[in-house]
């Protein structure tokens, strides 16, 4: 490449496109020098984006094509000016597939598109970002210890003959409305279950939604919204029907599927197919609410299952996970969401506890 059009694209003020190209330059800029050595090409290469591995001697040879300097590195131009290169794209389908991808037009271009010189169309560079932050490090292990933990205890319960709640284990940890004194059972009840069936389905879920979370957002935030949808289902059950025995982590699953809609609302533009996504998390939502009051309200049936704790939690997963999920990029409405979702789940958790303290009349 001729040295005056390499200078003349480092002059050059950035661009929704080359910031495009800058956030795949520092995912792989491993050790963030400001270049990529030849180790970390070859990793670019074989990462898991690429259906094919290349060979050393292959990796060479685009080595020699990009460093236009032959200082042995890329830097942000060199690497740039390689994605363009039109010897080299046979290579990196994985990134021109995802620039081709974003010249859709985009839901606000007043905001985030610009006009290219040629074509005079209008093309976005953020839709799928959020995809691309998916990591395996640090590992998603929070919801795999949690599962194993409700297995372990389950086990043992059921070794000594009890599997329906009614073990040494379960007397200790299940929310019981006559020892509500014992304030862990509000949290504890969810390491607790009713039968193998009921186990295996909370385990498929949380594992399912949460890992998948937890390599974005990071497992102290999944961590968090699941924590609050497993404490506010207690407490709003508690309160709606305070003769009730709780058990399972439905209200900390039912979190997870609510923090999925909130990740969708916070990261709308930035991901891939949000509306598909945001209506498939409703429909489940929908046939769950549809069948409680189906099985209730017309086939009169009592199935002894915690609704409260579903919707209790759900609302919480929502509110905290607006609150505390990551969101790529922040917007003045978001802001306002953000700030109302806050308040609200605090106002809400803090009515709960003081009613669950002071309302004694209501457990008599």
């Amino acid at each position: 490449m001729p040295s005056g059009q390499r200078e003349t694209s480092v002059s050059m003020p950035l661009t929704p496109t080359d910031l495009y190209w800058r956030r795949i330059f520092n995912k792989y800029d491993r050790d963030n020098d400001g270049r990529i050595s030849y180790v970390e090409l070859k990793g670019i290469i074989e990462s898991r984006e690429y259906d094919q591995d290349l060979p050393d001697n292959v990796v060479d040879k685009i080595m020699v094509l990009a460093d236009s300097d032959n200082s042995g590195y890329l830097d942000f131009a060199e690497f740039v000016a390689m994605m363009h290169n039109p010897d080299l794209k046979a290579v990196f389908g994985h990134f021109v597939a995802r620039y081709i991808h974003s010249i859709i037009p985009h839901r606000n271009p007043i905001d985030t598109t610009v006009q290219t010189p040629r074509s005079k169309a209008y093309f976005t560079y953020t839709d799928g970002t959020y995809e691309e932050e998916y990591s395996c490090w640090p590992p998603a292990i929070c919801m795999i210890l949690i599962s194993l933990v409700e297995i372990v205890l389950f086990c043992y319960d059921a070794a000594q003959g009890n599997t329906q709640a009614n073990g040494p284990i379960a007397q200790i940890f299940i929310y019981n409305p006559h020892k509500r004194q014992e304030a862990w059972r509000f949290v504890t009840y969810m390491l607790v279950h009713v039968g193998v069936v009921h186990l295996l389905v909370n385990l498929l879920v949380q594992l399912f939604l949460g890992v998948p979370l937890e390599m974005v957002h990071r497992w102290w935030r999944v961590t968090l919204v699941y924590l609050a949808g497993v404490a506010a289902g207690s407490l709003a059950t508690s309160l709606a029907d305070p003769k009730v025995y709780l058990a399972g982590a439905s209200g900390g699953v039912y979190a997870l599927i609510a923090a999925h809609v909130a990740t969708i609302i916070m990261n709308w533009a930035e991901m891939e197919f949000a509306i598909v996504q945001l209506l498939v998390f409703l429909l489940l939502a929908g046939v769950d609410v549809g069948t409680a009051v189906y099985d209730r309200y017309w086939r009169h049936l009592d199935q002894h299952i915690g609704y409260v704790a579903h919707l209790a939690g759900a609302v919480a997963g929502l509110l905290v996970g607006i609150g505390v999920l990551r969101n790529l990029e922040k917007r003045k409405w978001e802001k306002r969401l953000w700030w109302a979702a806050v308040v609200l789940y605090f106002a809400l958790m803090i009515a709960g506890i003081l009613a669950n303290i002071f309302w004694t009349a209501r457990f008599k």
